[in-house]
């Protein structure tokens, strides 16, 4: 009689470690550290296997520090929203007519960009970034190396990037960027006669949008001078993965779909490479009058 007991404890033991396992298994795509979008893995990389909460810190010092941090920064966001558009006046916001986005002049305003290069799919070109002479601008540099990684599914590489990171605001809530107010980006720049592409990240309404991007073409002069660059937002086009799209419309600048900003390079000429930029802003010219610069195809 003890043996059977001894039997059927073990077996509704077993069973709950089943019914465990199988409740793991279900939940395993909601507890892990999944995002909106799969993010890009290199072909024949293991996929990530930790649960985000195995390094999650449970102090509850530090969760009261942090909830007074937001909800200094949420005090702050209402402020800004009570006074105006951008924390400004509205006569002030109607009459601007340039804004500086960015500019760098110290570590922490090049900790608001993030580098990256075709090393995340196996390509040997290298990025860096750094301030320039005096502390008065963000210089680019690198290697750029178009060798194919030989993983048998890479078809492309060579290419380096500089992008700004997405403005959170209180309580890690998404935060976008207002420019219906300017139609021109304008740049002052020192490259060395390499062209670059200027991308606009925008945050997409479904799953299949997740590569969209407004890209345009800079072209440096090279040599010891600066340049100051204008470029019409009218001018940007859309492309999804490197694919110039048919269906072309205008970039919507209101604050319901803009997020980043970058910087790519990718002429497929190996060698060095370097562009310094002072600062980064907004123009309002009243003397350019297109709307869109390329032609509209009518669905059928």
């Amino acid at each position: 009689m003890a043996l059977a007991v001894i039997l059927l404890s073990g077996a509704s033991f077993c069973s709950g470690c089943r019914r465990h396992k199988v409740l793991l298994s279900s939940l395993g795509p909601l507890l892990s550290n999944s995002k909106l979008y799969s993010s890009y893995r290199r072909p024949g990389a293991e996929p990530e296997k930790k649960l985000f909460w195995q390094n999650a810190d449970f102090s509850f010092r530090k969760s009261i520090d942090h909830l007074k941090t937001q909800l200094s920064l949420l005090k702050k966001e209402t402020q800004d929203y009570l006074k105006g558009p951008g924390g400004n006046p509205l006569s002030q916001h109607l009459l601007e007519q340039t804004r500086v986005l960015w500019q760098f002049r110290s570590q922490e305003d090049l900790n608001k960009w993030v580098i990256s290069s075709d090393v995340e799919i196996g390509g040997k070109s290298k990025v860096y970034i750094k301030l320039g002479r005096n502390n008065q601008a963000a210089l680019l540099y690198g290697t750029l190396n178009t060798e194919v990684p030989r993983d048998g599914e890479t078809k492309y590489s060579g290419y380096c990037s500089m992008r700004s990171r997405p403005e959170v605001g209180s309580f890690n809530r998404k935060k976008y960027y207002d420019w219906s107010n300017f139609n021109s980006l304008y740049l002052r720049v020192r490259g060395d006669g390499r062209p670059w592409m200027v991308n606009i990240y925008t945050d997409p309404y479904f799953s299949h949008q997740k590569d969209d991007l407004y890209s345009y073409f800079m072209f440096t002069r090279g040599g010891p001078y600066w340049e100051e660059i204008t470029i019409p937002f009218s001018k940007f086009f859309l492309s999804s993965r490197g694919r110039v799209q048919d269906n072309q419309h205008p970039v919507w600048l209101d604050k319901a779909k803009f997020r980043t900003l970058g910087f790519t390079i990718g002429d497929k000429v190996d060698g060095p490479f370097q562009l310094e930029i002072d600062f980064i802003g907004l123009l309002n010219d009243r003397a350019h009058k297109e709307k869109f610069a390329y032609e509209a195809y009518d669905k059928n």
